[in-house]
């Protein structure tokens, strides 16, 4: 995809706690169209970094639509390489909630709406960060498992959208029942033909033309 949008590009290192206490820095990649209009940050999941091919792609429709992106690696090389840290909703949320510190202390995104892009565990991670973080103003969540959020649902109070594909029928029935659970307002679309990982042809375009959408009619700048 070709952007038209002017878009400024900044790597960062967003400092946060290992699970010892010790302080670790995350790398990640801001990317701030002009005008900017909110920021989304993005938790990938199932081990997958700031250089997910998926997410990146979803970042670069999004800035399409005036929607800046920080999509940052929520665990370090060691941390990811124990698949136990991957399942840690708990770890997961603490490091979207220090980038979410991150950006509020940075003067080019600090008065920014934001809104949460999760992907697979990253969705559980985002309801989670969103339940204790006010700044959130909406998530979205790709082939996510919100179910794995728990008791953190009921507490969720920003529009959520769940976007499944119509043959990942386990992911899809687990998104029904965190949907149930939700009591903001909500929507769950099934993208037709689509897989877990939304790679048949035009389904990654329909997930993130729903996400746009999405962050463009929650994501207001305080007045």
């Amino acid at each position: 995809m070709t952007l038209t949008t002017a878009v400024t590009v900044s790597d960062v290192l967003i400092p946060a706690l290992a699970e010892s206490g010790a302080a670790i820095t995350l790398p990640g990649q801001l990317s701030l169209p002009e005008p900017v209009h909110g920021l989304v940050l993005f938790a990938h999941g199932s081990g997958s970094s700031r250089l997910s091919p998926r997410n990146r792609f979803v970042a670069g429709v999004l800035q399409e639509s005036w929607l800046g992106t920080l999509l940052f690696d929520l665990l370090t090389e060691q941390e990811a390489a124990d698949r136990v840290n991957v399942f840690d909703i708990g770890l997961l949320a603490e490091r979207l909630e220090a980038a979410i510190r991150f950006v509020a202390m940075r003067a080019q995104t600090a008065a920014l709406p934001l809104g949460l892009f999760g992907a697979s565990t990253g969705a559980a991670a985002a309801l989670v960060a969103a339940a204790h973080e006010h700044r959130v103003q909406a998530i979205v969540s790709r082939g996510g498992r919100p179910d794995m959020a728990n008791g953190a649902l009921g507490r969720v109070t920003v529009p959520t959208l769940l976007i499944v594909g119509g043959h990942d029928e386990e992911v899809l029935a687990l998104n029904q029942l965190a949907l149930e659970r939700l009591s903001s307002e909500k929507q769950l679309v099934v993208v037709p033909g689509a897989t877990h990982l939304f790679e048949e042809p035009g389904t990654l375009e329909e997930a993130a033309r729903l996400a746009a959408e999405w962050f463009a009619r929650h994501l207001r700048t305080p007045s």
